[in-house]
Order: structure tokens, then sequence, then C-alpha cells
């Protein structure tokens, strides 16, 4: 059974309308009984890296919407340790943050490559509790990290792929309508 701590996905279960989170997978990246935090990883913002950081030369650079939290702020998850340092380990080989100067560097000389980071404007954020309270009311399905899914840049098919992972019972979820009712 799979509990709630960093490195895992949570899932939006299918029939979540919150407008922030319907039909997202979000990387928890700090569990704690404070609060929480995480990106969505499937949710593109409509502006590249090179728009919302100037330092960065290379313009195609995809940001994803990590979250409403702090919309004011650029995160990171990476599997280039040896590139970029500062990070936390939050999964075998998978690091959040870390120095954004060694990442801009990093990029600028073509050292990054593309399907080993991924950028979020933004996080996912909860208080003392109210993840916990979001599980027990069946908003997100908990899931072991296929980290293949965490940097995947067809952000369109992680929902999905993320319930088929869980086997066939989660796999006919990923079918279901938003509003069943307009079926």
């Amino acid at each position: 059974m799979v509990t709630l701590s960093p490195g895992i996905l949570l899932i939006a279960d299918p029939f979540l309308k919150d407008p922030n989170f319907a039909r997202t997978v979000v990387l928890l990246c700090d569990y704690q009984e404070k609060g929480s935090f995480g990106f969505v990883i499937n949710k593109l913002f409509d502006q590249t890296l090179s728009d919302l950081v100037p330092e960065v030369l290379i313009s195609n650079i995809p940001v994803y919407y990590g979250g409403p939290v702090q919309m004011d702020t650029i995160h990171f998850v990476h599997r280039h340790p040896e590139l970029i340092g500062g990070g936390q380990e939050i999964l075998p080989g998978v690091f959040w943050g870390g120095r954004f100067d060694h990442v801009v560097d990093a990029i600028n000389k073509g050292l990054l490559e593309p399907n080993k980071v991924k950028f979020f404007i933004g996080y996912s954020g909860w208080t003392e509790g109210q993840l916990d309270e979001e599980v027990k009311e069946k908003s997100w399905i908990l899931s072991d990290t296929d980290t293949s899914l965490i940097f995947e840049r067809r952000e369109q098919q992680i929902w999905q792929q993320s319930l088929k992972n869980l086997g066939s019972t989660f796999a006919m979820m990923a079918n279901y309508p938003i509003d069943p009712s307009l079926n």
C-alpha cells in the first residue's frame, strides 16, 4: 500500500472538479505533519523558461504549472546532481531544486538533457492535515512514481498513463468523462 511520502504521485480522482487539479498528477516533494508540497507535472504553462528568466538563452524550454501557490516563483526537478548543486533527493536519482545559477549556466552551455529536468511556475501546497483529509475524501489516488512520467513532455498523456500503471481497475477510470451526467 502506498502512503503519503516524498516522491509519490498524487493522481487526481477522475471526478475531482477543482480547476487547479482536475485530471492532474502531482509529484509530492515534501510531506510533513505541518504541511506538504509538490508540483503538478502534467499541466503546461503558456510561457517558456526564457520568457520568464531572461538569462536563459535557449528559447524552447517548457514550463509547467506547478500549482496555484506563489505563482511568482520558479521551481524544478532534475536528474543532474553532477551539474546542479544543492538539490534534495526525493527519489533515487531525482532531485528537487538546487542552485538556480547552476541550472541557467548548464542550460546556456547545452549540458542539460531536456528529458532530465522539468520547470514549474508556482507549486501545490497543503496546510497541516489538509492533504491527509483530501486523501481520505478520495480526491487523490496514491501511486509509486514511474520516474519516466515525471519528465514526460507529452503532458496530456501523463494522467491517463498514471492510472493505467495502477492496473485494470484504475485503467478503466482513465477514460471516464469529467462529468458523467453529460454522457
